[in-house]
């Protein structure tokens, strides 16, 4: 399609059709200090290949980790993608299907959308999973509005274990609302959530393992949430975990979020990811996103259909209960892919591999003079407190060639207590050698 630019005299027609003053008025709900302010210095044109040719250079900036010890996690995990997903995703068919709005013709797309969704129920051991959403973060802002739609209740308090860019990100959804609690960091499992439930919350947010990697005990915090009439919404950013982990659902969640990047979807450089969403049968009216169906066709065979649309801004903008537009599809293929692949005792053993590697790294942090391992509960992530500030000390060692973790400071820049705390995570990628390396790296930075 065409670039077609407006008119000075278009534009304002259209601000005077919706009572806007000029285009910045559009903008209105940006907080003053995230606009830009200064000139980027950018130059008004190049010719294609010169800017190419820029973007290769900055590119090759980029240290991927792919040549060294690779220790990054906090919500991001780097897991063997096998090259057939890849395949699959790009034949065109996939790659260019749009939302499945005429059954007719997209039997393929709803198919795998339903398989997507039972495999999600499964994992997460709840009655009824959407058809995806854009990613963890803004799963879990839709969840506590969902909450409170349930419930008629506004009260929201989020567990201090929770990450923190998921804590932002309902925050923003929620403008700061005097009723949303959110909880000091706790790094050392420290910190109880149960305290503040009353007959004013909607719903406590739980992560497990947390963003330090503690494993929560939601059996008891699903109890204490009911016990009062509030919901257990919990939050899983590493999806894997599930392979070891008993299922949220049977433990007494009502709503379980989760950040499906890790199988299917490589890093990316930050994206795009997945939004992993299941609840209970009886809360399905109020799920955001959309449904799929399984059903039969006026012969009898089998078909599928888009079964449930919550989301009703197509129609009454004003009854919607989301304003998602549509479904991370692409990256829901990716996982489904992934995960017919691996099969459920595939999933366990990858689980178990995790596991295993985290283990070995625990146990050689812990050797290593200067660094305290604040975890006794972890799957595959881990915090380390070091006797040096966390910050220098990561880009230290990332000259060195070794990406150790994150500082947890550059989450949480208004805690002075977290300025020596750094987040590692393992997976089934992590190699001995990679432990090996870290550990006498660390054992020279910090003497």
């Amino acid at each position: 399609m065409r670039y077609l630019p407006h008119s000075d005299a278009e534009r304002a027609e259209m601000l005077g059709v919706i009572g806007a003053a000029n285009i910045d008025a559009l903008f209105s709900a940006v907080p003053a200090q995230a606009l830009k302010t200064f000139d980027l210095g950018l130059p008004a044109h190049s010719p294609e290949f010169l800017v190419e040719a820029h973007m290769k250079a900055l590119a090759a900036k980029n240290h991927a980790g792919a040549d060294g010890p690779f220790f990054l996690g906090a919500g991001a995990y780097r897991h063997h993608v096998p090259a057939t997903v890849d395949h699959l995703i790009q034949r065109s068919e996939f790659l260019t299907a749009y939302t499945p709005y005429q059954p007719e013709i997209s039997q393929g797309t709803l198919q795998m959308l339903f398989e997507f969704q039972t495999q999600v129920a499964k994992l997460t051991g709840m009655d009824v999973a959407n058809a995806s959403l854009y990613d963890g973060s803004t799963g879990t802002a839709e969840a506590v509005l969902m909450a409170r739609r349930l419930t008629k209740r506004s009260k929201v308090v989020l567990s201090g274990g929770l990450h923190p860019h998921y804590r932002d990100v309902v925050r923003a959804y929620l403008k700061d609302d005097a009723d949303l609690v959110c909880l000091g960091a706790s790094p050392e499992g420290q910190g109880d959530i149960l305290d503040h439930i009353d007959e004013q919350t909607a719903a406590i947010v739980v992560q497990t393992p947390d963003f330090y990697g503690h494993l929560r005990n939601l059996q008891a915090a699903a109890d204490a949430a009911h016990a009062r009439g509030a919901l257990l919404i919990v939050v899983i950013t590493e999806i894997v975990s599930l392979g070891l982990l008993e299922a949220p659902g049977a433990l007494g969640a009502d709503i379980v979020v989760a950040e499906g990047q890790s199988i299917g979807n490589a890093l990316n450089f930050g994206g795009p990811y997945l939004g992993l969403m299941a609840t209970r049968k009886e809360f399905v009216r109020q799920m955001p996103g959309r449904l799929c169906g399984e059903t039969v066709d006026a012969q009898g065979q089998r078909g599928f259909v888009l079964t449930l649309s919550t989301r009703e801004q197509h129609i009454r903008r004003e009854k919607a209960t989301s304003n998602i537009c549509t479904n991370s599809g692409l990256c829901a293929l990716a996982f489904s892919i992934h995960m017919a692949l691996l099969g459920e005792a595939g999933f366990t053993r990858l689980a178990r591999l995790n596991h295993a590697n985290a283990c070995k790294l625990a146990d050689a942090l812990a050797a290593v003079p200067g660094v305290e391992l604040l975890n006794s509960t972890f799957f595959n992530e881990m915090t380390v407190r070091t006797s040096q500030p966390a910050v220098d000390l990561i880009e230290r060692l990332a000259a060195r060639g070794i990406l150790a973790g994150v500082p947890v400071s550059r989450l949480e820049p208004n805690d002075a207590s977290v300025d020596n705390l750094i987040v590692l995570a393992a997976t089934e990628l992590t190699t001995d050698r990679d432990i090996a390396t870290l550990c006498a790296a660390l054992t020279e930075e910090l003497q």
